[in-house]
């Protein structure tokens, strides 16, 4: 199966994060603004990486990406991931309810509080077992 670890990162968090679920699923990791709604085709599996921003909210850059892919994912397994610096992580909770409400097939979700700590590289490795 072949996954795509897309993601957008300001601190090197998420970017981070992408990269251990990358070599976990032997995944490849891209940044938004190198992916688009059409290579969605071009692979099996995805995670889609983006820190908390503002009112903990997706980067309205990348959730432009987000909003052009997701109708395109089908039942394609699907892992969210981020990480933040403040609050309590509801940007995730928020992203995956709104994600799962337009038929996106979310198999896992991983935050980290600044850069991954070792429950978050397990967390990440167990979600990258799902899209492998």
């Amino acid at each position: 199966m072949s996954a795509a670890i897309v993601y957008w990162s300001q601190t090197g968090n998420t970017e981070a994060m992408a990269n251990i679920l990358a070599d976990a699923c032997g995944g490849e990791a891209i940044e938004w603004d190198s992916f688009s709604a059409d290579k969605v085709a071009d692979y099996d599996a995805f995670a889609f990486g983006c820190p908390a921003m503002g009112d903990e909210e997706l980067d309205p850059d990348f959730e432009e990406l987000w909003d052009a892919c997701k109708g395109e994912l089908a039942d394609k397994p699907v892992v969210l991931f981020g990480s933040y610096d403040w609050g309590t992580g509801d940007w995730m909770d928020s992203w995956k309810e709104a994600a799962e409400a337009d038929g996106v097939n979310v198999v896992a979700t991983v935050i980290a509080n600044l850069e991954p700590d070792d429950d978050a590289e397990a967390e990440l490795k167990d979600a990258a077992a799902k899209i492998a």
